[in-house]
């Protein structure tokens, strides 16, 4: 077992689920005017998005893993590159409906 440090985060009360966190980062990724829906990112492009999603959430972050798993439970199409083509290997399309429904998730959580 490993002791935690200081900087390591305290888990909020259970937890923010990786489905919530990867729409907060989609949501928010759109909210600072880059083009989402229909175009094949790779996921270089929404790590950043997943780091600030983290923060906001005052949640762990997600590993490249996770996000995919999360990202393809939530309808967005995944595709894995070499590991010579990106350092995080995977090319993610997202569908028109997931886009629009995390914008919206991410203004009604912003509201609140």
């Amino acid at each position: 077992m490993r002791q935690p440090t200081f900087f390591d985060r305290k888990p909020t009360e259970g937890g923010v689920e990786a489905g919530r966190l990867v729409l907060y980062a989609l949501g928010d990724f759109q909210a600072r005017g880059k083009l989402l829906s229909g175009r094949d990112l790779p996921l270089d492009r929404l790590r950043g998005a997943l780091r600030r999603a983290a923060e906001a959430l005052d949640a762990e972050e997600l590993d490249d893993e996770q996000a995919v798993a999360a990202l393809g439970a939530l309808g967005a199409r995944v595709r894995r590159v070499p590991t010579f083509v990106a350092k995080h290997p995977y090319r993610i399309t997202v569908p028109t409906e997931l886009a629009e429904r995390s914008l919206t998730l991410l203004r009604e959580m912003k509201k609140a």
